[in-house]
């Protein structure tokens, strides 16, 4: 299953996120956002996506115990 970021929600292959840099990535997400041109988005804009990408549209902050 794919991982998404947790900070910019963008979808990641590895163990890192590419844009942020950060480790802490989530498999439970809802929807998808593909976006080709950043900054002519109207979606991107309103979601704050700064680079184009596979974004997920929700990501959960699952708490592991």
């Amino acid at each position: 299953m794919k991982k998404a970021c947790k900070k910019c929600r963008l979808f990641v292959d590895g163990g890192e996120c590419p844009l942020c840099k950060s480790t802490n990535l989530s498999e439970s997400w809802k929807g998808r956002l593909v976006v080709t041109d950043a900054n002519k988005s109207e979606i991107g804009k309103e979601l704050d996506i700064k680079a184009k990408g596979e974004y997920a549209i929700k990501v959960r902050w699952r708490l592991n115990y």
